[in-house]
C-alpha cells in the first residue's frame, strides 16, 4: 500500500510540477506529511532528488519548444544554486534540529498560504500577453536576476522546494515576465540545481539521526510516476487552460496549508 500510496504522489507532483515550473515539493511534502506523519528533514531530502527529475524532464519538453530565455537562465541559475546552499545550511541549523523539525513543516505551512493567497490572486484576472510567451517588454536587469535566483534557491534549500513556487511568480514581478517564459525558465533552474540540493541535504542526514538509505528508498518509488507526470505537465503548460488547472492546484495548496500548519512534532 505504501508503494501504491508514494506511486501515487510522483504522478500528482510530477504533473503539477511540469504543469507549473514548480519542481512539486508544494505537492509530495504535504502529501507525505498527510499520509506518514511528520518527518521533514526527510521529506525534504528526498523531495530534492524527485524535483530534479522532474525539473529535467519539464526542460526538455520546453527545450523543444524554443521558449527558454537564456540570457535569463544565465544568470538565474548561479544565483539559485548559492542560494540552496545557504537555505540548507539554515534548514540544518540548531532552530530545526531534533524536535523542532516540525517547525520546517510550520514555517512550510506559512509559505503554502502565500502560494494560495498568490494563486487565488491572479486566477481569472484578464493578464492580456503575459501569461503566454511574448518577451518585447521584459525587463532585461541582471541584478534583479539575480534577486530572483537568490531568492528561489533559498526557498528551495530551507524548504526542500523545487523553487519554482518563488521563481515563476519573482520573474512576472521583477523582470516582467510571461508566464509561461516564467515556467520553462523555473523549470531549467530546477534541474540545474535540485541535485546540489539533494546531494547537501541528503549527507547532512545523519545531523538527524536519518539514513540516506530511507531518502533514496522514497525518491526510488516517487521517480517514475513523477517523471511520466512531469512530461504530460509540462507538455498541457503550452495546451491547457490555465485557470482550470490552477483551480485544482488551489484546493491543494489550501489542504497542504491546513496540514501542515496543524503538524504536530513526531513521536
Amino acid at each position: 500500500m505504501h508503494y501504491l500510496i508514494l506511486a501515487t504522489i510522483g504522478i500528482l507532483m510530477g504533473f503539477f510540477g511540469g504543469l507549473l515550473g514548480i519542481g512539486g515539493s508544494v505537492v509530495m511534502i504535504p502529501a507525505l506529511v498527510f499520509a506518514f506523519g511528520e518527518n521533514q528533514h526527510l521529506y525534504q531530502a528526498s523531495a530534492m532528488i524527485c524535483n530534479f527529475f522532474v525539473g529535467a524532464v519539464s526542460v526538455t519538453v520546453h527545450r523543444r519548444a524554443d521558449v527558454l530565455v537564456t540570457d535569463v537562465i544565465k544568470w538565474l541559475i548561479p544565483a539559485a544554486a548559492l542560494g540552496i546552499i545557504v537555505g540548507v545550511a539554515i534548514s540544518n541549523s540548531s532552530a530545526f534540529a531534533g524536535g523542532n523539525s516540525y517547525l520546517l513543516g510550520r514555517l512550510f505551512g506559512f509559505f503554502m498560504v502565500y502560494v494560495v493567497v498568490y494563486n487565488c490572486l491572479i486566477f481569472g484576472r484578464p493578464r492580456g500577453g503575459t501569461d503566454g510567451f511574448d518577451i518585447s517588454r521584459t525587463r532585461r536587469s541582471v541584478p534583479l536576476t539575480i534577486l530572483c535566483g537568490l531568492l528561489s534557491g533559498i526557498a528551495a534549500g530551507l524548504l526542500g522546494l523545487g523553487g519554482g513556487t518563488v521563481c515563476v511568480p519573482a520573474q512576472q514581478f521583477f523582470l516582467k515576465m510571461p508566464l509561461k517564459r516564467a515556467i520553462s525558465n523555473s523549470a531549467a533552474t530546477i534541474a540545474s540545481i535540485a541535485l546540489i540540493g539533494a546531494f547537501y541535504k541528503n549527507i547532512t542526514l545523519s545531523q538527524h539521526n536519518i539514513a540516506i538509505a530511507e531518502s533514496l528508498k522514497i525518491a526510488m518509488v516517487v521517480v517514475p510516476g513523477a517523471v511520466v507526470g512531469a512530461f504530460l505537465g509540462s507538455r498541457g503548460m503550452h495546451k491547457l487552460p490555465g485557470n482550470i488547472v490552477r483551480a485544482v492546484f488551489i484546493l491543494l495548496a489550501a489542504l497542504a496549508c491546513y496540514k501542515l500548519l496543524t503538524v504536530a512534532p513526531a513521536g
